[in-house]
């Protein structure tokens, strides 16, 4: 008997967890591609194979939760740059 299908995941939480100090350059803009600023900084993601791959390039610096399918991520706005 088969398992139960699972419905896809709508998104994905992104968790900082590891600093990137002794990382590859490319490694840190990763991070900074997803959007995350700060260590142990959360990020919502809609699930698709540009954030999987960029995940899967950093994955021993974040953590990740597929969100259930109900659940759809959160939209973000950029944040302002007051620096100029």
């Amino acid at each position: 008997m088969r398992p139960p299908v699972s419905e896809p995941a709508q998104g994905l939480r992104v968790t900082w967890v590891k600093s990137a100090i002794g990382y590859s350059d490319d490694q840190k803009r990763t991070i900074a591609a997803l959007g995350l600023k700060r260590l142990h900084q959360t990020v919502e993601h809609r699930d698709s194979p540009s954030v999987r791959g960029m995940v899967k390039a950093v994955r021993h610096l974040v953590v990740v939760e597929e969100l259930p399918a109900g659940q759809a991520p959160v939209p973000r706005r950029a944040a302002r740059s007051w620096r100029r």
